[in-house]
């Protein structure tokens, strides 16, 4: 089984080309339920529609959440479907069981004059060259909704200055195109011509640490987290807070839902659709606080 385990993983990498970080999440949720099969004494291939009812009820036992359950049943069902196509089994009972309900959580967002206190405290440093890269951090996450992942991958050639874009390498390896305005493009003139190569820069990343070399996912939550502290804000803020602010902005002021989920790369458009609720919430506050017949 250990065999075939890994030239299942070896498939999703070398045929799917999935991400490092998605391809160990298969890994572990096989392990998981191998071992659950192997403590329990059940048949780990062969197994019925009351066995994967215990299996689930195992998981929901461990207080685990319902996007995990259903990363569960998907790792489970592509598995099971490389058997079908490998001819090492010929059924696979989990196409046929739902995804438990996904519980819909807001996601946090901030205001613009909240933006606008962390934009005045990026100077967190004694280096002016990486308080000048700071402020590009927080501006590239606002202006263009880019994931850290994407922002640290940025390239010098990805950048397209005539029309105001930049080329991103998003999840699953798909590109996308996304734009920003003018203040950005001031924040990244004032780096290129005034930062940049006093960092001394050994590679052709845009964002570099105090070496000179690609900043990693960990150093920018790092410098995020310091300039958090100097603000007057006191929940937590990570990147991704700030990507949900660039779309519920857009929403709040008029964009269209598809472009929203253009720009932020989702696949699906019901992923976006979550900002939508952000957004109604908004206008019902606006209601109940304005109109006469709310009180």
């Amino acid at each position: 089984m250990d065999k075939i385990i890994f030239n299942f993983l070896n498939f999703l990498k070398k045929e799917k080309n999935y991400s490092d970080k998605t391809i160990i999440n298969y890994q572990n949720d096989l392990e998981e339920y191998f071992n659950f099969f192997y403590i329990n004494n059940y048949s780990d291939l062969d197994i019925k529609k009351e066995d994967i009812r215990a299996y689930l009820r195992h998981l929901d036992d461990l207080k685990y959440s319902s996007s995990t359950i259903s990363r569960h049943l998907s790792s489970l069902r592509s598995f099971y479907n490389y058997l079908n196509i490998k001819n090492y089994y010929d059924k696979n009972l989990f196409k046929n069981i739902k995804n438990p309900k996904k519980t819909k959580k807001l996601p946090n967002f901030l205001q613009i004059n909240e933006i606008e206190d962390i934009l005045k405290n990026t100077d967190i440093s004694n280096n002016t060259y990486l308080n000048i890269r700071n402020k590009l951090i927080i501006e590239l996450f606002y202006s263009t909704g880019v994931r850290i992942q994407e922002l640290v991958s940025i390239k010098l050639d990805d950048i397209n200055k005539f029309d105001k874009s930049i080329r991103v390498l998003g999840k699953g390896s798909k590109e996308r195109i996304v734009y920003y305005g003018d203040v950005l493009a001031y924040d990244l003139s004032d780096y290129l011509n005034n930062a940049r190569d006093n960092l001394k820069p050994k590679c052709d990343y845009l964002i570099l640490n105090k070496y000179g070399n690609k900043i990693t996912t960990r150093g920018v939550s790092e410098i995020l987290e310091k300039i958090i502290k100097k603000s007057a804000i006191k929940h937590k803020i990570t990147p991704h807070t700030i990507r949900h602010t660039f779309a519920t902005h857009l929403l709040n002021n008029g964009a269209d839902l598809k472009t929203v989920q253009d720009l932020l790369g989702h696949e699906s458009l019901s992923t976006t659709g979550i900002y939508t609720h952000v957004s109604n919430e908004r206008l019902r506050k606006v209601y109940l606080d304005t109109h006469p017949r709310s009180k």
